[in-house]
């Protein structure tokens, strides 16, 4: 199957090294500490962080830092296939694991010791990169939460098909396949705190895909960065401020 036209388009219309549209909105739980959904593309995910509150096990309690719980569940209508996934299967236990593993690199837990942060993540229509949409959707209802961190940890997806090193991947290019590296990225401090990939490349194209995915983590962050600021405006103009 083509993925790239001859006149360098892909079967959405995008050019290679272009991303889907990016969408989010804070507050989307009224109950949680802090919330947001994130849209990539058609692919749409909800984040609810509760905390940092009071550790319910005991035994799970650390006196140095904060214990960072995650849970990521897709919803049965997410997909096309009506078929009901079990909760807690492996696929979904892995990505939990993933996302927070991801957010505890980003998140300053020496600063609440003997407390728990809890982050939910809920896929509501899958359409590729959900992973990417997942950690986005967590930064941004980490950072309506308040909850202190080194830097926003952003996340975009990129492979190769057709020789040809694509960024964010949709389903169609997603399940081709083909090599898919999903990054995980703090852009001030310029490090990878994720990096999975499920195919062999060889090193020089690797190295160009990864780039591009950095390159994606760092248009999120911007315009994550754009969304909190402007979100700060409006609170300050609804007090008065």
């Amino acid at each position: 199957m083509e993925y790239v036209s001859p006149e360098g388009l892909r079967l959405d219309g995008r050019r290679p090294m272009e991303m889907r549209q990016i969408r989010g909105e804070i507050g989307a739980v009224a109950k949680a500490d802090g919330s947001a959904v994130f849209e990539m593309g058609n692919t749409k995910v909800i984040a609810a962080v509760y905390g940092p509150r009071e550790v319910q096990n005991r035994s799970q309690q650390m006196n140095d830092q904060a214990l960072v719980r995650c849970e990521y569940s897709m919803a049965n209508f997410s997909t096309g296939d009506r078929m009901r996934k079990p909760k807690g299967d492996r696929r979904s236990t892995e990505i939990s694991l993933v996302i927070r593993q991801t957010m505890e690199a980003c998140i300053m837990t020496h600063l609440m010791p003997r407390s728990q942060i809890d982050i939910f993540v809920q896929v509501l229509q899958a359409d590729g990169g959900t992973r990417s949409a997942c950690i986005n959707a967590a930064t941004l209802a980490l950072a309506d939460a308040g909850i202190p961190m080194r830097d926003l940890v952003t996340s975009c997806s990129s492979g190769y098909l057709n020789s040809t090193a694509l960024l964010d991947l949709n389903y169609v290019e997603d399940s081709a396949g083909g090599p898919d590296v999903t990054v995980g990225f703090l852009p001030k401090l310029d490090k990878v705190t994720l990096l999975q990939m499920d195919a062999k490349l060889p090193l020089d194209i690797f190295e160009n895909v990864m780039q591009l995915a950095i390159e994606g983590c760092k248009a999120v962050a911007n315009y994550i960065r754009e969304l909190l600021l402007e979100n700060t405006k409006q609170l300050e103009y609804r007090r008065g401020v």
